[in-house]
């Protein structure tokens, strides 16, 4: 499968995609990564060149350095944003949201392989991801009431209670604490927890798992189960009925019926 790294161009991370699996790395891992101003703009265009690649199927978002993302720039950030004005202001945290927003509607699944520091904007990529793992040393944070600013950033106050319940949210928004990789694996926030050594194979492998699967079938979910939080039930039954029909009318649907009774594994093209 060709590599849809050669066409988007990061200056601000790492990004390649081999065989479906697009994979980013953020840089300076001497500051535990942290993201600018130009780092925001640059993730979230890529998520919105994801959403119109077919042949990239999944994402994963690597460590660097022994830390994950350790939230927006002091220096290049913070400091700057003591001089705006609230229209400046409102501009910033609308552009932050956007990142947010471009990765919920991407439509492809999001691995965030967490390792070491994953703190404000950090945790807020690992929160924003379909899939996360750690390793032990993982500490998560969303530490934003610690610098003096509310704890409802970033879509926190509506994703964060969805993976872990309103409690255990408001416990981490109001007090800004740390929460440890087996607290994060006890209450949801991640799946499993792995060893360093191990957690980057072990991205890969969840993520070539979902490469392997049925794209359109990928999104659809994806899709459902950012939308169905607002439902009703029954509008959500109703929903997930439209949605796997519109599955049942692709080609995949069809290999997969024909792999069955002919005692075969499937293959997947994404039509």
């Amino acid at each position: 499968m060709m590599s849809a790294s050669d066409h988007f161009s990061a200056s601000h991370f790492d990004w390649q995609c081999v065989d479906g699996i697009g994979t980013i790395c953020l840089h300076r891992p001497e500051r535990k990564n942290p993201l600018t101003f130009e780092s925001y703009a640059e993730l979230k265009n890529l998520f919105h060149y994801v959403a119109q690649q077919d042949t990239i199927k999944t994402i994963v978002i690597l460590p660097n350095g022994g830390n994950f993302c350790s939230g927006g720039d002091v220096h290049d950030i913070i400091g700057p944003l003591l001089d705006m004005d609230t229209k400046g202001l409102l501009q910033f945290t609308r552009m932050t949201g956007d990142l947010v927003k471009s990765m919920l509607t991407c439509g492809k699944p999001i691995i965030a392989a967490v390792d070491g520091v994953a703190v404000g904007a950090g945790a807020i990529l690992a929160m924003a991801s379909d899939l996360r793992i750690a390793t032990p040393q993982a500490k998560t944070a969303f530490l934003f009431t610690r610098v003096g600013l509310g704890g409802c950033d970033m879509g926190a106050c509506a994703l964060l209670p969805r993976i872990i319940g309103q409690s255990r949210a408001a416990d981490l928004l109001y007090t800004g604490r740390s929460m440890s990789a087996e607290e994060g694996e006890r209450w949801g926030f991640y799946s499993r927890i792995v060893e360093p050594n191990e957690l980057e194979a072990t991205a890969n492998k969840m993520a070539s798992q979902i490469a392997w699967g049925p794209s359109f079938g990928h999104m659809m979910t994806k899709t459902q189960l950012n939308h169905e939080w607002n439902m009703a039930p029954e509008q959500a039954i109703e929903a997930e009925a439209q949605a796997q029909a519109l599955c049942m009318q692709t080609q995949d649907f069809g290999r997969a019926y024909q792999a069955f009774i002919n005692k075969q594994q499937p293959c997947f093209e994404g039509d």
